[in-house]
């Protein structure tokens, strides 16, 4: 079984209230974070590097129709024995190792969407007076060493909050907070100024703030007070922003490529990019994407339809292997369930 990473932060938050509204109809009944990538849903990914940096309490923040992320993290005896009957002692590994008995799950419910700041503050019964993770599970962020791992050494040296930042284009930069840091060829800078979602005329620059932060505990208390930003909606942004008027905070370039899988593209490029890696399907995905590149030629193979006809469908491959995050080892237990909310 295996350990926990030492570190001095316990606790991950996952907000996961959003409804999906890109990837409606898929996620009118099942939620956004379950999306599967390959064989194991996004929040899955989520845990497993929120785990390899050392965390051991994880607090998701629900809404409503989530309860099949809770479902995935609890035990089913009943689908352990089948498959134990069955000899399929290899997928019943698997199942069992999606939890690791060390950890820990917290359920609690955000009473209305008010956004990502309200989210983080609905946790704070949970996380008390400690740093903590918040990873947003719709970005996947592939690398050697766990994003959140990276960041958690950031923060014992800085002993601050942490962002994780990428350079986007500058086009995009309504779409990310920005920030603008004291040292832009450094990996690690404290930030300078931090805005939502300017507009490219008037962004500070084109670092944007990707779903990766370990956050000071003393962000609660600026949320509790900023009330309502951009969207009517509590932005975590403005609770950072007011929180760097006190202390330090710091901008990380993570290593690592990540994938936007809050996107339709971005979450076909992962699915590709991590199939290529994937022990047991990489090498004959690959033969398949190779294949593709001849449809719609004369010499792709043609599929009849009603027997009526016949049409030739069109693909596009996309190159390059990925290796797959490991998943934690350890049995499963049941999660802790709180339907508390806080106010703000």
């Amino acid at each position: 079984m295996r350990s926990p990473t030492k570190s001095i932060i316990r606790t991950a938050v996952f907000p996961v209230a959003g409804r999906g509204t890109r990837f409606l109809p898929a996620t009118k009944a099942s939620p956004k974070e379950m999306l599967p990538v390959v064989d194991k849903p996004l929040i899955q990914y989520a845990v497993e590097e929120a785990l390899a940096a050392g965390a051991t309490r994880l607090v998701f923040i629900t809404g409503a129709s989530k309860r099949a992320i809770e479902d995935h993290f609890d035990s089913d005896q009943e689908l352990e024995q089948l498959l134990q009957r069955q000899g399929k002692s290899m997928l019943l590994n698997q199942l069992r190792s999606v939890l690791p008995s060390y950890a820990s799950c917290i359920y609690i419910r955000q009473a209305a969407p008010l956004g990502l700041g309200h989210a983080v503050l609905c946790a704070q019964p949970a996380v008390g007076s400690e740093p903590f993770f918040v990873h947003l599970a719709d970005d996947l962020i592939r690398s050697d060493v766990a994003c959140l791992k990276q960041m958690a050494d950031v923060y014992e040296a800085k002993r601050a909050t942490v962002l994780g930042v990428q350079v986007v284009p500058h086009q995009d930069t309504d779409k990310y907070g920005i920030v603008a840091v004291e040292a832009d060829k450094s990996a690690t800078s404290r930030v300078r100024s931090i805005v939502e979602k300017p507009k490219p005329a008037v962004a500070p620059s084109n670092l944007g703030v990707v779903g990766r932060y370990v956050l000071a505990p003393s962000i609660f208390e600026h949320l509790e007070k900023i009330g309502q930003g951009a969207g009517g909606e509590i932005q975590l942004t403005d609770g950072i922003a007011a929180l760097m008027r006190e202390e330090a905070v710091y901008a990380y370039r993570f290593e690592g490529k990540r994938y936007d899988c809050g996107s339709k593209l971005g979450y076909l490029q992962a699915t590709v990019e991590y199939a290529l890696g994937h022990p047991e399907l990489g090498k004959e995905f690959r033969r398949y994407l190779h294949g593709l590149q001849g449809v719609g030629s004369k010499s792709a193979p043609e599929r009849s339809t009603n027997g009526a006809g016949r049409a030739a469908g069109k693909g596009n491959g996309q190159g390059g292997g990925a290796d797959v995050p490991a998943s934690g080892s350890g049995r499963r237990r049941r999660g802790e369930r709180s339907s508390q909310a806080a106010s703000t």
